[in-house]
């Protein structure tokens, strides 16, 4: 008998089940559904965990950090996936998507959170072996111990490149956006590092949830006996929760009589409803009205002074939601799915238009971080002739010595100025409003006349903003 047939084998290793977390499955399946899906997160995240509160799987608490885990990772995923790059032996496009999804989501347990390294490391193992199967847990657990060897400080400094050798390069690696995300943002600040980076951080960081009191509905003093509510910055209407506050807790909210909208969003709406007209102050138009927030808080406020405010949306299913956020409304409205750009409407009906046009959203990163990782150069060229086609009908639909307003939620200058001076261009008997007056109290709102509001120096959404008279 051989010298190793004698030696007593190894008991062979029992089978250990792999532990489910909860909170950690779901926020797979919610990163998951965005990469495989093209879905969004703030409409598949909800009723994941509506679903996991309802089966008692989930308290506040798993809710947050569930919450936190899959926009962190979206949010990061630049600059995670070029750490995780410089820790595998093959390109990122070679590696299958689920795994890059735990991948991102141990990443950012490990970089981005307090959550202890041994604790993060072993739980996504874990959970790659509930998901992805044994095999591929063992690569997920051999590249998490590699990026647990340094912070994000230490990572960011390896993996970008110096910031004088490629300014944009460096920041889009460091603040995770697109090189020309970054590109175009930094044009539309008017240069500086100081800004762009303020910005960028900004994106990176999570958004406050805002309310708007709508007028003769709910008023803002009933807002803030809500726990951890405190005022809105600028609108007179807002009122901000606290972290972790939640809006259909809210009893107003969820009567329809308060609703969920930015403060940007709000301020575009009160600019245009308090511009100065010549003549009647009786037709309102919101020509782009989908999903509702502007069109509720606008007919609020026609309904204050006796006008009728009508609220067009293309798409019928958008536009039933535009219903909804109407209704209740204390004083009359409409609302119609119809083209914009091919209105039933005769020209020079109304008094007051808004166009909120269809736009890249690069202004609303903070809260749709997935949209900087789909949107690409090209996208302006397919908003570009709507945007136009948009701006040039609510011209004609407003009567002279009416007013335009032309917003957009980006603050890319080929979705802003450009298309203002090009219409403008096409439309002589028009003046530019300067509308930084009808928003006292506001800082840093540039040269003007028109708007364009920042995350890092408002806390809102970049939203832009020209007010336009028709004079003839």
């Amino acid at each position: 008998m051989s010298e190793q047939s004698r030696r007593p084998r190894r008991p062979a290793k029992p089978y250990r089940r792999p532990q489910k977390d909860p909170v950690r499955i779901l926020a797979f399946e919610a990163l998951h559904a965005v990469d495989e899906r093209d879905a969004y997160a703030n409409l598949v995240l909800p009723p994941l965990l509506r679903k996991a509160r309802d089966k008692g799987d989930f308290d506040a608490r798993d809710a947050a950090l569930a919450t936190e885990l899959v926009y962190g990772t979206l949010r990061r995923q630049g600059t995670y996936d070029a750490v995780i790059a410089a820790c595998v032996d093959r390109p990122l496009r070679e590696v299958d998507p689920p795994v890059l999804d735990v991948l991102g989501l141990g990443a950012h347990q490990l970089l981005g959170t307090r959550i202890p390294t041994h604790a993060a490391v072993s739980a996504t193992v874990e959970l790659a072996r509930v998901v992805l199967g044994d095999g591929r847990a063992k690569f997920v657990n051999a590249v998490l111990r590699k990026i647990a060897q340094d912070d994000l400080t230490g990572w960011t400094e390896k993996v970008a490149p110096p910031y004088d050798e490629d300014p944009e390069d460096h920041l889009a690696v460091v603040h995770s956006h697109p090189r020309w995300v970054v590109s175009a943002l930094w044009d539309s600040l008017g240069g500086g590092r100081a800004g762009i980076e303020e910005l960028l951080a900004a994106d990176n960081e999570r958004p406050e949830v805002t309310l708007v009191a709508r007028p003769g509905r709910a008023t803002t003093d009933e807002l803030l006996r809500e726990e951890a509510a405190v005022p809105g910055r600028w609108s007179p209407y807002a009122v901000r929760l606290a972290e972790g506050g939640e809006p259909g807790a809210v009893e107003a909210v969820r009567e329809g009589r308060a609703g969920v909208q930015d403060e940007g969003s709000q301020l575009v709406a009160l600019a245009l409803a308090n511009a100065p007209l010549d003549g009647p102050d009786e037709k309102w138009l919101d020509g782009c009205a989908g999903p509702g927030g502007k069109a509720a808080l606008l007919g609020a406020l026609a309904a204050e002074r006796g006008a009728v405010l009508l609220a067009s949306e293309k798409q019928p299913h958008r536009a039933g939601l535009v219903a909804k956020a109407l209704a209740g409304n204390p004083g009359p409205y409409q609302v119609i799915a119809a083209d914009g750009t091919r209105p039933p409407w005769r020209p020079g009906t109304f008094d007051r238009v808004l166009v909120d046009v269809p736009c890249t959203g690069l202004g609303a990163l903070r809260r749709r971080p997935e949209a900087r990782w789909r949107r690409r150069p090209e996208d302006l060229d397919t908003f570009a002739p709507l945007q136009r086609a948009l701006l040039r009908t609510a011209l004609d639909s407003v009567r002279v010595g009416g007013v335009v307003g032309y917003a957009t939620c980006s603050p890319h200058l080929a979705e802003t100025r450009a298309v203002v001076a090009d219409v403008l261009k096409q439309h002589p008997h028009t003046d530019l409003i300067d509308a930084r007056p009808l928003l006292p109290g506001l800082p840093a709102l540039g040269e003007g006349p028109d708007i364009q509001l920042w995350p890092h120096l408002h806390g809102t959404d970049a939203m832009y903003l020209a007010l336009i008279r028709r004079t003839a």
